[in-house]
């Protein structure tokens, strides 16, 4: 039996994803959907699969499939969206909605103009398991590992754009280190308290932006001392700003979030 689903495409600075509304479509099997739809050429093209649900803890829930078809803790681009979806599809009227999701209940705060979104400030918790770690051989580095419910290496270099990420990305992304893989970002001080960074995904290799990963490379330049407590992280797709509240531990990511188009697709059920 073939059953129609409407879905939409969205991005946060750059990073796009499918967005289901599983209170009218749910999806059986998303993990093979995830890979099946992300494909470019053949399928809809995109990051991932993105499913909005009910919750008991929260207002929605939030889940997320890399284009691998593993699913991600958490994606600070794609709760951004959320909101924004939520609120101009008449799902939710509140400008503070909360979203369940494996890295717990975040905060996603709307920002409205003449009844658009223009941008979302998340509530990203708390940073954990911020360490540093050596790497020696081919690539003669120093890391900053941090938590941001998912798991981040973050490594600062002078010149960022000539850095061979397809070819280190993966390198590090399954390093013996990380027997459950790990999101990479490179990073580059380009002036005060403004950030340059590249990230190659767990699970979906080099994206246009990685909100968590934006966290991780804030948190990571505040403890090795080259940027302050509020920054700009400049992504491929675009910039968002990151702030370490210092009297609460938290970071509040805030950033654009864009509709790209609604559309249809057939699915056997």
């Amino acid at each position: 039996m073939t059953k129609r689903i409407q879905f939409t495409k969205m991005h946060g600075a750059g990073n796009d994803y499918i967005y289901v509304n599983t209170l009218k479509y749910p999806i059986s099997n998303p993990e093979e959907k995830a890979i099946e739809w992300s494909k470019q050429h053949i399928g809809i093209g995109s990051d991932g699969l993105v499913l909005i649900g009910t919750s008991d803890k929260a207002d929605f829930s939030m889940r997320i499939f890399n284009a691998d078809g593993s699913e991600a803790m958490m994606c600070g681009n794609a709760s951004r969206c959320i909101g924004k979806y939520l609120y101009e599809y008449g799902l939710s009227s509140k400008k503070a909605i909360t979203l369940d999701t494996l890295s717990g209940i975040k905060v996603l705060k709307l920002t409205i103009e003449d009844n658009i979104v223009t941008s979302v400030t998340v509530d990203m918790g708390t940073p954990s398991e911020i360490e540093e770690i050596s790497f020696l051989g081919e690539h003669d580095f120093t890391s900053t590992h941090v938590s941001m419910g998912n798991p981040h290496l973050v490594t600062f270099i002078d010149n960022i754009e000539d850095l061979p990420l397809t070819e280190i990305g993966p390198k590090l992304e399954n390093h013996k280190l990380f027997p459950n893989r790990i999101n990479v970002e490179f990073a580059q001080v380009v002036g005060d308290n403004k950030i340059r960074m590249r990230v190659w995904e767990r699970g979906s290799g080099i994206t246009q932006a990685c909100g968590t990963g934006a966290c991780a490379t804030a948190v990571a330049a505040v403890t090795t001392g080259k940027a302050g407590r509020k920054s700009e992280i400049i992504m491929d797709g675009g910039t968002l700003i990151i702030e370490w509240d210092e009297s609460n531990n938290h970071i509040y990511m805030t950033g654009p979030a864009t509709k790209v188009f609604d559309g249809t697709i057939d699915i056997e059920d």
